[in-house]
């Protein structure tokens, strides 16, 4: 049974101890189900228009585990789901569109996309999933009614990889052109390194146009960009070097993503356990805002802004620190119309328990 679907029971106050001084918010309860771990909305996407967002996530089924571990049963099947507001974030309802089912769960069989998307229709969106981490194809899917039908699965091109572990990231550039940021198995097969690739005909063909650094010791994942002026495109990444280091990085494209250079570390450390993929959002006011999941004590979800395109970051703002266990975050973040932002993720209430999506409101803004 779904709870917590009324405002007095979605909204919760932080408390003192649970946030950075200066930076007010609260949390709400998007999605908590016995019996269900809900999870990893950076897998699945977030979009919004003005006040209504439409958030992806995995309903996965709770088992307990050792505490070092997801707590859910992977021999049962991750089903997709859609969080979506009306009131910017305030009240949610759950959906679960057929359309959005994959073969392995009922869902129609993957075929190739024989008619154009129109990247500038009203209500599109387009969301890409893998179908496996390191091995095997991705997918496609799209709509043109703000998700409440998809169309899909689509086929998505290897790109001559044994695997394309591809999640929710594209630049729109026109009515048949958008840019696509995926990542692709390594030369051993193993994930992951980051790819930028391009179509110009509305997704009925896919070509690269650049990869994003060299391939790394272990992993650089799960890419989250955003379009400046003119051909300008900054890519933040997940990477992680050793079992002990992991970190986030900012690459810069000045060529729609064809070359790329380093830029910066916006966070130095997420905290362990594999670390945490970035959210990066360009703020009306044209600041940049990163958010992401801490995996380490105090575990938490947390914030950096840039005033200068990326080139430096503020210190980490700590939306909340009372996670009771690692397992936390995949943020996704939105900016209502009113300059709050909206950071949607998974959160551990306790250790071994189901995992709840929650959102944060807050504001980006400096407080008196």
């Amino acid at each position: 049974m779904l709870v917590g679907l009324s405002r007095r029971a979605l909204l919760a106050t932080l408390s003192p101890a649970a946030h950075s001084a200066n930076v007010p918010a609260r949390h709400v309860v998007v999605y908590r189900v016995q019996g269900r771990f809900g999870g990893w909305p950076a897998n699945h996407g977030i979009w919004s228009w003005g006040n209504e967002i439409l958030c992806g996530f995995s309903a996965a089924w709770f088992k307990r585990m050792p505490a070092d571990r997801h707590q859910y049963d992977n021999t049962k099947p991750e089903e997709p789901r859609l969080a979506r507001s009306l009131d910017g974030g305030e009240t949610w309802s759950i959906e679960s569109p057929p359309g959005l089912l994959p073969p392995e769960q009922g869902g129609l069989a993957v075929q190739p996309l024989r008619e154009p998307m129109d990247f500038l229709a009203p209500g599109f969106a387009m969301t890409l999933r893998f179908s496996g981490i390191h091995e095997g194809p991705s997918r496609l899917f799209h709509t043109t009614d703000r998700g409440k039908k998809w169309l899909g699965p689509f086929e998505f091109p290897l790109f001559n990889r044994k695997g394309i572990a591809a999640r929710t990231d594209y630049i729109v550039l026109g009515k048949r052109e958008a840019l696509a940021f995926v990542t692709a198995s390594k030369e051993n097969g193993r994930e992951g390194r980051p790819l930028c690739v391009r179509t110009a005909d509305g997704g009925l063909s896919w070509a690269i146009q650049g990869w994003i650094g060299p391939e790394p010791e272990l992993f650089s994942i799960m890419p989250s960009s955003v379009k400046l002026s003119g051909s300008r495109i900054l890519t933040a990444l997940r990477v992680k070097k050793d079992q002990a280091t992991d970190w986030i990085e900012l690459w810069e494209s000045s060529d729609l993503g064809r070359n790329w250079r380093f830029l910066t570390k916006p966070v130095a450390f997420t905290g362990g356990m594999s670390g945490n993929p970035p959210s990066l959002l360009r703020l009306k006011d044209r600041r940049l805002c990163l958010t992401y999941g801490y995996r380490g004590k105090p575990y938490g979800i947390r914030a950096v802004l840039s005033e200068d395109e990326g080139r430096t970051w503020s210190p980490d703002i700590i939306l909340r620190d009372d996670g009771a266990a690692w397992d936390i975050g995949y943020t996704r973040t939105v900016q209502r119309p009113d300059g709050r932002l909206v950071t949607v993720y998974y959160f551990p209430e306790e250790v071994s328990s189901e995992r709840i999506i929650a959102a944060t409101i807050w504001s980006p803004d400096k407080q008196p």
